[in-house]
């Protein structure tokens, strides 16, 4: 392991960083993502996988926090100053901590028989990081993104995601009328508008769910090529938080599996 300094934000290796950082288009040309925080470092390097490039400060070399993460890296580490990590962290206040990471390879087929999480244009990456944190302790181990839906390795859901990511299989950018016909199991959208109750249904099953947009909820299509369900709400809010209502969907069928 060699600790090398870097001083100038021009650096080739910062600007591969930067762009990692702020572009998607740069995160799917180098089929790579960071990741920030030593807890993500670290939840990354207990499953066996490698850290391409790690960055922190002079400063930040002898916390104990970061030496844990060093312990399991094998690769370079590069030192910056605490101004130029400023000015690239998402975080700020965090221990400073950036790591590039290769992407994960998924299989190429989608299994139509497991439980399955659909995020429908859900564009906002808090949600986005949230929900795939839920369906991963629901033991919802495959999520599906339509075109639209926030990208989901990119550093601010990753970071919603608390490591999430790493026990999904995730597909991204899918039609949802090529999949849809093609599941074998229950399909169910949330939808606040419709009357038939959460609670009514046999969850005991495999089953999907499908999450819609923050602003215009579900699609029309969707809502009419799968079972809408709504959760009660005798406060009498119009609607809820699509992180916390797929939350309370994936865990009332969480309580009837028990």
């Amino acid at each position: 392991m060699a600790i090398i300094f870097l001083e100038s934000k021009d650096n080739a290796k910062i600007k591969h960083l930067r762009g990692l950082i702020e572009l998607n288009s740069a995160r799917k040309k180098h089929q790579q993502t960071v990741l920030e925080g030593t807890h993500l470092c670290l939840a990354w390097l207990q499953q066996q996988k490698k850290i391409f490039s790690l960055f922190t400060t002079e400063q930040a070399l002898e916390n104990s926090e970061l030496q844990q993460v060093f312990e399991l890296h094998q690769g370079h580490i590069f030192v910056i100053s605490e101004v130029l990590y400023k000015d690239l962290s998402t975080l700020g206040t965090t221990l400073p901590c950036l790591a590039i990471i290769d992407l994960p390879q998924n299989p190429a087929q989608i299994d139509f028989t497991q439980d399955t999480l659909i995020l429908e244009n859900v564009q906002d990456p808090g949600n986005v990081g949230t929900l795939l944190r839920s369906a991963a302790a629901a033991n919802i181990k495959q999520v599906i993104c339509t075109q639209g839906s926030a990208s989901l390795w990119s550093p601010r859901v990753l970071r919603a995601g608390m490591g999430a990511h790493f026990s999904l299989v995730c597909f991204e950018n899918i039609q949802l009328e090529d999949i849809l016909p093609q599941f074998k199991i229950p399909v169910f959208v949330t939808s606040s508008h419709r009357s038939t109750s959460l609670y009514s249904k046999d969850l005991t099953q495999a089953c999907v769910w499908i999450l819609g947009n923050e602003g215009q909820g579900a699609s029309n299509y969707a809502l009419e090529h799968a079972e809408a369900v709504a959760i009660p709400q005798p406060g009498g809010q119009e609607s809820l938080n699509v992180a916390i209502a797929g939350s309370i969907c994936f865990f009332e069928m969480v309580r009837q599996r028990q």
